[in-house]
């Protein structure tokens, strides 16, 4: 069974009703109402069950901070973006409700936090150009011409330190430029939006407004594992583009930017052998079903209800969503909503991989002027776990 009752999930904790309600409250066990009673709530299993291996009583300061490390807690403090109560907010604003009408660089505007009446990442997109070697190799990939026009920008930018705000912001117009033009080209006019720049190169332009939307929704989603790269390497005084360039890194990994890899082999799994044989298969294997589930949002990512709702059902992702809530009672998630997207538009393999990238950017920029102005390194300590002095 994917969910049990109240009495199951107290068993299995251990703990007073207050306890499990607070748990549910702060994400950590997702819950959803009974259908055959809506009086009662039904709790995740394996959130229970993780829950329930962890150390009874006060736990040392050590464990706390390792656990928020891994996952769970804030780290650092921010206001650009949080997910709460089922929605993602940016500065306060429902990022669902904002996709209905704003441009990637609307969004950029309002997460660097330009000044009223100079609008930043619109018009910035030809100062990359300065920046840029007349010449460069050809990269196989969207990923590894992203890697190496970030890097070379890396090696010459200034430092991010003791630099005037708006110069900054400016300049990470002009990164997100590099990164754009490296990942699509020079296709169309340089200060048109990123989004019809990827409508005309994918030659698509009917899809135009919901590549706008898809970029929108990617723009930033706390401190996950990218833009705490990215503020790492901020916090040392480097530059934006380096900052950017740790960031993009981790979508080589296929547990962040990679899952979109990830789940076209479960499509394919599921075309070869159908979708309830795929999903189990690949739950049996123990890897993390891609597509699915995401533990910020008990009842299912907002990011993929609001592109979903736009397009058509499609085989094997359909039959995929029904095995993946029945056995692991998982809803899609953004990755599911990018490949349902290019999918049904017909756009190119890497198209869920570089909206993600492109979008992320703009937030990615916005929490490295957040830490520039913090002004102190990141630097965790390690909880040492090795042999002791004189034993090797």
């Amino acid at each position: 069974m994917v969910w049990m009752t109240a009495a199951e999930a107290l068993k299995v904790l251990n703990v007073r009703p207050q306890t499990l309600y607070a748990n549910v409250s702060r994400g950590k066990i997702r819950a959803k109402s009974d259908e055959a009673d809506p009086r009662r709530s039904l709790y995740h299993r394996d959130d229970v069950l993780r829950m329930a291996r962890r150390s009874n009583g006060r736990r040392k300061i050590e464990a706390v901070s390792a656990q928020a490390m891994q996952w769970g807690d804030p780290v650092l403090p921010s206001a650009i973006s949080t997910a709460a109560d089922g929605r993602l907010l940016y500065r306060g604003h429902d990022a669902v409700t904002l996709s209905d009408t704003a441009t990637l660089e609307e969004i950029a505007d309002l997460l660097w936090q330009a000044e009223p009446g100079q609008p930043l990442a619109a018009p910035a997109a030809a100062a990359s150009a300065a920046h840029a070697p007349a010449a460069l190799p050809a990269p196989a990939s969207a990923l590894g011409a992203g890697l190496l026009a970030l890097a070379l920008r890396s090696a010459s930018d200034a430092p991010s330190m003791d630099r005037p705000a708006a110069e900054l912001r400016a300049e990470a117009a002009a990164v997100l430029a590099t990164l754009t033009q490296a990942m699509i080209g020079p296709t169309g006019d340089p200060t048109t939006t990123i989004s019809r720049r990827l409508a005309l190169a994918w030659q698509r332009p009917a899809s135009e407004d919901l590549l706008r939307r898809a970029l929108v929704l990617m723009a930033d989603h706390e401190l996950n594992a990218s833009t705490f790269a990215t503020r790492v390497a901020i916090s040392t005084g480097a530059s934006l583009a380096a900052g950017v360039l740790a960031g993009f890194t981790t979508l080589t990994g296929p547990l962040h930017g990679g899952a979109s890899a990830e789940f076209a082999q479960l499509i394919a799994a599921a075309k070869r052998q159908g979708a309830e044989a795929a999903v189990a298969s690949w739950r049996a294997s123990g890897r993390a079903l891609p597509g699915f589930g995401h533990r910020l949002y008990a009842q299912g990512d907002p990011r993929a209800r609001a592109l979903m709702k736009l397009l058509p059902e499609l085989q094997p992702h359909t039959d995929l969503a029904a095995a993946a809530e029945a056995q692991a009672g998982e809803l899609p998630n953004i990755d599911f909503a990018l490949t349902l997207l290019a999918a049904a538009h017909g756009l190119p393999d890497d198209a869920p991989f570089i909206l993600f990238a492109l979008g992320r950017c703009v937030g990615w920029l916005a929490h490295a002027l957040e830490q520039v102005q913090a002004r102190r390194p990141i630097r965790p300590r390690a909880r040492y776990v090795g042999p002791s002095a004189g034993t090797c």
